[in-house]
């Protein structure tokens, strides 16, 4: 860092939820580390953000359309004056030390280009059993010492602004995979690096619908995403585990179309497929009833397998669907002289 104390820019995109912006920006006056500006994002939403935001100091900057978190931050990021820029969800509430730390480690490493932060096992507002499942969830996937690889999350991300000039903003045609595609950009010419030294409270969904329907919906766009030379990270024993979820289904049916000594072993097929998923995760599952007990373990385990199973199928339905555009782009291609 070219000063002793460089100036941090903590840009926090927010749509609407100014209940909890309000607990996000509490959290930010309460850090460690003094110097700080704090630019909120309003992404065109229909509640007080802005006032919320300018009665806590911040400097506020307002998209003109709403267009999801990714527009936001690189628009927070052109107005932000700090060295380092920290990327951080409306949602979320740091710890006291998470900039102070930040700042630690980017000095003490000039080589790492991102750095990210993790999440909690515990919920900031919500407490429902939807809620706790998923802090929990969401903190063990997110924790760096147990990973093979390394994922970055825009929603708890620091970046030496020299490098975001360097490397370029977010990319807004992105949708799910755009920290996917950070991460690659970045790697190219620095190192990568989460700390569990950075972290934070999100508050999580309440009911076990809500999250279904934000799995799908982030599993079909990620396929749609892909794109070839990314690396999927450390999450492909939980694709597989999803894969098997999938094909538990159709195999609930083989004891009904095999002859009836091979329907016998048939029947045998699906809770084998379910039992394999399981231990390609199974450390999720021990987690969870190592910190909430037994009781608790079993609920989690079932809606981890919902969980699972369905963000296999939206990944399957994305696919296919990509799949599907790639066939009826290639005739309008060949029609356009492109290919």
């Amino acid at each position: 860092m070219s000063r002793e104390h460089p100036l941090v820019s903590v840009i926090i995109p927010s749509y609407n939820r100014s209940d909890v912006l309000r607990l996000c920006l509490a959290a930010v006056e309460e850090q460690t580390y003094p110097y700080i500006e704090v630019i909120v994002v309003d992404d065109c939403g229909t509640e007080d953000v802005a006032q919320v935001a300018a009665a806590k100091g911040a400097k506020v900057v307002r998209t003109k359309v709403n267009g999801g978190p990714t527009p936001a931050r690189n628009l927070g990021a052109e107005h932000a004056t700090g060295e380092i820029l920290f990327f951080l969800d409306a949602d979320i509430a740091l710890d006291p030390d998470a900039v102070e730390n930040a700042v630690r480690v980017l000095d003490a490493h000039p080589r790492i280009g991102a750095l990210g932060g993790i999440l909690r096992p515990e919920s900031l507002v919500s407490q429902s059993l939807a809620s706790q499942y998923r802090a929990l969830q969401m903190h063990r996937w997110w924790m760096p010492a147990h990973r093979p690889t390394l994922e970055l999350h825009a929603a708890v991300l620091a970046v030496p602004a020299k490098v975001f000039a360097e490397v370029g903003p977010f990319d807004p045609r992105l949708r799910e995979t755009v920290s996917s595609d950070y991460r690659v950009r970045v790697t190219r010419s620095y190192q990568v690096k989460l700390s569990d030294a950075i972290r934070g409270r999100k508050d999580h969904d309440a009911t076990v619908r809500t999250i279904l329907r934000k799995v799908f919906r982030r599993a079909r766009m990620s396929a749609l995403d892909w794109r070839k030379g990314e690396t999927p990270g450390d999450s492909v024993p939980r694709a597989i585990g999803g894969v098997l979820l999938l094909a538990a289904v159709p195999a609930l049916a083989l004891p009904l179309v095999l002859p009836a000594a091979a329907g016998r072993a048939g029947a045998l097929v699906s809770p084998a497929l379910v039992a394999a998923a399981m231990a390609l995760d199974a450390g999720t599952y021990r987690f969870a009833c190592t910190q909430r007990g037994l009781a608790f373990g079993l609920y989690f385990s079932g809606v981890h397998l919902a969980v699972t199973f369905t963000g296999a199928l939206g990944g399957a339905v994305g696919v296919l669907e990509g799949f599907a555009l790639t066939r009826l782009e290639k005739p309008a291609r060949i029609l356009a002289g492109q290919d």
